[in-house]
């Protein structure tokens, strides 16, 4: 392997229908078989084999590479409150990557980059953590709030508090001169 190696090219037959304005990033062929399909990192997301649609970055609560499988965790919305999303974990989608080239950087590197704040605080009953997220072509940050299990989210006390604390994030990421 040589210092410029270049990767070849996403094969036509396998790349996702990208909208425009929507650049490839990283690819990498998902599972050890023939057909097991392609994971693509673009700027707006990731394509995931068996999936008809992209991922967004604002969207993958965890990504984590193993150093030989790439496991993400989707947010599954459940509620939207007032200036807020409550989001819970789908379930956790596995991808082994023999060859994977850059994609775990640039996958843990735009999820990281969509993060503009995230704070885990206590509540009443139960824990939750608040996030600010950035949302390409939206101005201005998306709130999203994850409750750890066992909290009741529809709880009066829980729901009060998180809203205040919403709102606390809101005011403390907002600057003075808008």
């Amino acid at each position: 392997m040589g210092l410029f190696r270049r990767r070849p090219k996403l094969p036509t037959t396998v790349r996702p229908p990208l909208v425009a304005g929507e650049r490839l990033l990283a690819w990498a062929t998902a599972g050890t078989g023939v057909g097991d399909g392609v994971v693509v990192a673009t700027n707006l997301g990731l394509w995931l084999p068996g999936r008809g649609e992209r991922l967004g970055w604002h969207d993958i609560l965890r990504a984590v590479w193993s150093g030989h499988e790439l496991v993400v965790t989707p947010a599954e919305r459940v509620v939207e409150r007032d200036g807020y999303l409550v989001v819970a974990d789908r379930p956790t989608e596995s991808y082994p990557l023999p060859d994977p080239g850059d994609l775990p950087h640039e996958v843990r590197a735009r999820v990281t980059r969509s993060v503009a704040y995230s704070e885990a605080y206590p509540l009443p009953e139960g824990a939750g953590r608040v996030v600010a997220r950035r949302v390409p072509g939206v101005d201005g940050l998306t709130w999203t709030v994850r409750y750890e299990p066992g909290t009741p989210v529809d709880d009066p006390g829980v729901r009060a508090e998180t809203d205040r604390l919403v709102a606390a994030a809101r005011a403390a990421t907002t600057p003075d001169d808008v």
